[in-house]
């Protein structure tokens, strides 16, 4: 393997792409990479022209007729050595990901190992695959049920987890089968190159993983390709909505992750130190670029004032600064944007009636990078954009409630539903909330509640377009077709004409 960073140097390395296994150097535009906690470029990323899409996509397309035939015993068998390969240079990915990303080492490697539970999934691809059978369904007739790949499959990866999610999606589309075109984001483009280097020291074949670096220009010739059978895609609802729409018009299958707006209930009787300190884990953790952050705390009854202050007490603990430095608990954002957006909605707040507890931007950050300390916002109220929109930063807001049937009509009323948390000591309360709401993924004490890797993870609303969720079982359903055959073997002499619809 050939990936790496070196994140001393302010020497900019070009990115280029991976088609076929060859590496293909930029051959016009280029993207600025950047050490998010230094603010300076360490890279060129190339950006691909949509000629370029399209020959990766017929590269991919001729592979993967051989991957196809390729038994599952060998699939299984690179399915562990990519295990083995990730997880005993897990830190090295890692630090990949904090060089480019912002997150601290530790919680690259919680991110990696994430992935990694995939790929274990993944190494059960025999049991996934299997098909149904029944005989006799008519006299002397069986019908069988396979599933097959759909062919050439792209993934368009988010910047907030650049292994993560790519292992979510190509883990699983590779393991059923299929050749995959991987799009992750510009923003932090290497760890996808690592990816595809473990899987090619694996024994993959050349031409099944692809990896392809662009912008929309890229994006939008995924999306029109005709050899590219299915889309899967994590990010903002605005783009997911265009990808599904765009995708599906063009016959594709399409699954589309979009934002969130996570809210976590506090009631009356939980442990508030418990809940003061999953608020803060859940709120700052990876600087909230998490599509599964807690964003919004709704605190229940009278328990606000003393709720805020448990975790108004703990924010001078989170220590802000360079990810690779030992004690870190919270990095910078990705980009100067990021910075400056977030940076509008802490401005902001105050003006739509608001109140700040906690002002990030007077915290003492590193000066360079793209820093901004956590805020902490009461008052907060529907119709504000501190809490209407994703803000995908260090900002939790908390709403005041007067009742549990306040706090469920809240969350019900988002456009947004990818995850919930309620914290109470009260086991009826806690089994009512998980019928009555209408989220994705629910949390019960658990502020972060990501499914392990044996289920699928996904959101509702406004968090989902298509109707399959990610990896896990659903992944399997997605990335491969069903195909039912009918048998019969007659006789010679049994043979007859019949126009008539077959009954048995």
């Amino acid at each position: 393997m050939s990936t790496t960073i070196d994140t001393t140097t302010t020497t900019r390395t070009a990115i280029p792409h991976v088609i076929g296994g060859d590496r293909v150097e930029a051959d016009g535009r280029t993207g600025a990479v950047f050490n998010p906690a230094t603010g300076v470029q360490t890279g060129d990323v190339a950006l691909a022209s949509a000629d370029l899409v399209h020959a990766a996509a017929r590269t991919a397309h001729d592979a993967q007729r051989a991957w196809r035939e390729t038994g599952l015993g060998k699939r299984q068998q690179i399915m562990f050595r990519v295990r083995e390969i990730i997880s005993t240079r897990a830190e090295e990915l890692a630090r990949i990901i904090t060089s480019e990303h912002g997150k601290t080492v530790p919680d690259a490697l919680g991110e990696v190992a994430r992935g990694l539970e995939n790929v274990e999934f993944c190494t059960s691809l025999m049991h996934h695959l299997k098909g149904e059978y029944s005989e006799q369904v008519a006299s002397g007739v069986d019908v069988h049920q396979v599933r097959q790949p759909i062919g050439v499959v792209a993934c368009i990866t988010p910047f907030n987890f650049p292994a993560m999610v790519p292992l979510w999606m190509v883990t699983t589309a590779i393991a059923a089968g299929n050749a995959v075109i991987l799009k992750p984001s510009e923003r932090d483009p290497s760890a996808a190159n690592w990816i595809a280097d473990a899987f090619a020291e694996a024994g993959l074949p050349a031409g099944i993983l692809n990896v392809v670096h662009g912008d929309k220009e890229a994006v939008d010739a995924i999306l029109d390709d005709p050899l590219i059978r299915a889309v899967s895609f994590v990010g903002s609802t605005p783009i997911a909505k265009y990808i599904y729409t765009r995708a599906a018009e063009n016959g594709k299958r399409v699954q589309a992750l979009g934002g969130a707006k996570n809210h976590m209930i506090v009631m009356p009787d939980a442990d508030l130190d418990a809940a003061a300190d999953a608020a803060i884990s859940a709120g700052y953790g990876s600087a909230g670029e998490r599509c599964m952050a807690v964003s919004v705390v709704v605190a229940v009854g009278e328990v606000a004032d003393e709720l805020i202050a448990k975790i108004a007490d703990r924010m001078p603990q989170v220590t802000v600064g360079d990810g690779t430095a030992p004690g870190i608990e919270m990095g910078p954002l990705i980009t100067r944007d990021a910075l400056e957006r977030v940076t509008g909605f802490v401005a902001g707040a105050e003006g739509e009636g608001a109140r700040l507890v906690v002002d990030g931007r007077e915290l003492d950050v590193p000066a360079g990078g793209f820093f901004i300390g956590p805020s902490l916002v009461d008052g907060v109220t529907p119709g504000m954009r501190v809490y209407d929109e994703e803000i995908f930063g260090p900002v939790l807001s908390v709403v005041r409630v007067s009742s549990y049937d306040d706090a469920v009509a809240l969350i019900n009323d988002n456009r947004y539903a990818n995850g919930t948390a309620v914290f109470t000591r009260d086991g009826k309360t806690a089994r009512q909330f998980e019928f009555d709401i209408e989220v994705g993924m629910v949390g019960v004490n658990v502020p972060i509640p990501v499914p392990i890797g044996a289920f699928s993870f996904g959101g509702w609303k406004d968090s989902l377009f298509g109707d399959t969720h990610m990896y896990g079982p659903e992944a399997f359903q997605f990335y491969t077709r069903r195909k039912v055959v009918t048998t019969r073997w007659p006789d010679a002499s049994e043979s007859q004409i019949s126009l008539g619809f077959p009954t048995h």
